[in-house]
């Protein structure tokens, strides 16, 4: 009738975590996150996660974000790195360095980057090592 296994209700490690900064907040300093984020207020500083940030019309990120993918309809100055893809909507303004493994780019979005492709990097330093065993 009962059991020594209590489910705890505030057990977090097993259940993924959505963060949202709200508009009309502002977040200066670093933010690590295990899960998702989204941004509709402005953050100046790091971000860390290996989850997805989405950053809506009203959000600003200015520093560094270091995730898996991103989708923009907001701002972004800084360095990006992204192991997986960027998505820019139309309102998306996006200055800075990139590092990414894909980009889907829509129409009227500002993109004004120095941006490597991490799928491009492997490609050319494998080209490099063959042209080099070549005139070895």
């Amino acid at each position: 009738m009962f059991s020594d296994k209590k489910k705890d209700k505030n057990n977090y490690e097993n259940s993924s975590s959505q963060n949202i900064i709200a508009k009309g907040t502002k977040i200066v300093g670093d933010l690590i996150s295990e899960g998702d984020l989204r941004i509709d207020g402005i953050v100046e500083g790091n971000i860390q996660t290996p989850g997805k940030v989405v950053v809506g019309k009203s959000g600003v990120i200015n520093g560094t974000l270091s995730g898996s993918d991103a989708y923009f309809q907001g701002k972004f100055s800084g360095s990006l790195n992204l192991s997986g893809t960027l998505t820019l909507k139309s309102s998306a303004h996006i200055e800075g360095e990139v590092v990414l493994g894909k980009l889907e780019v829509e129409p009227g979005a500002t993109f004004n980057v120095t941006c490597v492709m991490k799928g491009a990097v492997k490609d050319l330093n494998h080209g490099k090592q063959r042209k080099t065993e070549k005139t070895a």
